[in-house]
């Protein structure tokens, strides 16, 4: 059985591949390629850089943009005038300095995740500046609207209200994510990344409120001033800043899991269940502090510290496992002759893909290095579309996006060479 994804015009892989024939269903396509001369020493003549892989319709990218950046516009607005108005200028602007201090170490950690298929930089930040206005002020509403007519406590509100609207207004992100570019989910590890960009952009924002209310004396914990804003500081951005994204993580898992099984039913189920956990954590966490200081040292230790540890170790152990299942789906890939074998290792293995890129920098400067790294970048979109095709989870346009991903790698092979191998021409 050969995949159906491969184009007749993909050109020239032509030093390691030879003479395919791809299925595409309709048929058989006859791609007959010759072999590239090679020299061993000079750089390759650089090329234009290739565009980036595009990993689904155009028309559902643009739908999933514009909707989420109008939403996040609408949402930004009202919060900012929030923002300003809950504390004298200067107070807000330290509010947002200390609510800043652990945003960049928790994008880094999940950046760090997400190497061996980075997702779309602009996506991230979306979900970022969703979960910092969209979500937080379509929650504010939630709960004010609900506040008013059930007429519900405090200590209701926080432990019950504020979970189950939360939780939905960040993990909506996802599930726009799910309906609209669900070709950027290639599992459980990105449904983790996006839901963490989503708490961190939300805690930014709570904690400004928080901070300054803080000082102003008025969240009813803290005695006012820099004593209450530093009391605040330490337990939300020093000791819980993983909260949001941990919350968030349980509706990223079950999304992950709604692209990749094959059960209908689970399909549906998953992205419910972990939302369903998503709002338990939220809960049990928020609830703790009904019960006072004690209450939240035993949550903290007992439940929020195991439960960020085992998110840590999943997001470790899923990295690990793509690495084997891209090498097992590339390995499959090039015994149909889709894939040149030789190059495997410089795709999945993280230290070589760096040295992979460095020599071709090194060789081919700066344009060099965006086409090792786009060449790469292709393989490894590749090897998840073919996983999921073996699988019989590939999406209906797999086909297509299978054609877009050989034609880069065809295009780029001829004009990259990888450390120990001749230096190709054009």
């Amino acid at each position: 059985m050969n995949a159906a994804y491969a184009s007749g015009t993909a050109g020239s892989c032509c030093s390691v591949l030879g003479s395919l024939e791809w299925s595409t269903g309709g048929g058989v396509i006859s791609c007959s390629l010759t072999r590239a001369t090679v020299r061993r020493a000079g750089a390759p003549e650089p090329g234009p850089r290739l565009p980036s892989v595009a990993k689904g319709p155009r028309r559902d990218s643009r739908a999933f943009t514009i909707i989420v950046s109008v939403l996040v516009c609408l949402g930004a607005l009202p919060m900012l005038l929030i923002i300003a108005l809950s504390s004298a200028p200067g107070i807000a602007v330290l509010a947002t300095v200390l609510a800043a201090v652990p945003v960049v170490p928790l994008v880094l950690c999940y950046l760090w995740l997400d190497r061996y298929e980075p997702e779309p930089r602009r996506l991230l930040l979306l979900g970022l500046l969703w979960g910092a206005f969209a979500a937080t002020f379509g929650a504010l509403v939630v709960q004010g609207i609900g506040g008013l007519f059930a007429g519900v406590t405090d200590e209701v509100s926080l432990a019950l209200i504020a979970p189950v609207t939360e939780e939905f207004s960040k993990g909506l992100f996802l599930i726009l994510l799910l309906w609209w570019r669900r070709a950027e989910l290639d599992g459980v590890l990105d449904g983790i990344v996006y839901a963490g960009m989503v708490g961190i952009g939300f805690a930014f924002t709570e904690n400004i409120l928080y901070l300054g209310a803080a000082y102003n004396g008025t969240d009813g914990s803290a005695p006012g001033g820099l004593a209450g804003v530093t009391g605040t500081f330490v337990v939300r951005c020093l000791f819980s800043p993983f909260a949001h994204p941990l919350f968030t993580a349980f509706t990223g898992i079950g999304v992950g899991i709604a692209v990749t099984t094959r059960n209908p039913a689970l399909r549906w189920l998953a992205p419910l269940g972990g939302y369903c956990c998503a709002v338990l954590a939220h809960a049990t966490w928020n609830g703790s502090t009904i019960f006072g200081f004690q209450g939240f040292v035993g949550a903290y230790f007992l439940i929020m510290v195991p439960a960020f540890a085992g998110l840590i170790w999943l997001g470790v152990w899923s990295r690990r496992s793509e690495r084997r299942m891209l090498t097992a789906a590339l390995g499959d890939a090039a015994q149909r002759g889709l894939f040149p074998a030789t190059d495997i290792g410089w795709v999945v293995d993280l230290r070589a893909r760096r040295a992979a890129r460095a020599y071709a920098k090194q060789i081919g400067g700066k344009a060099g290095e965006e086409q090792m790294r786009d060449y790469q970048q292709a393989a490894i979109e590749l090897g998840f579309l073919h996983h999921r095709y073996l699988r019989g989870t590939a999406p209906r346009d797999y086909a297509a996006r299978g054609q877009d991903f050989l034609a880069l790698i065809n295009s780029i092979r001829p004009a990259i060479a990888f450390p120990g191998q001749v230096v190709p021409t054009r």
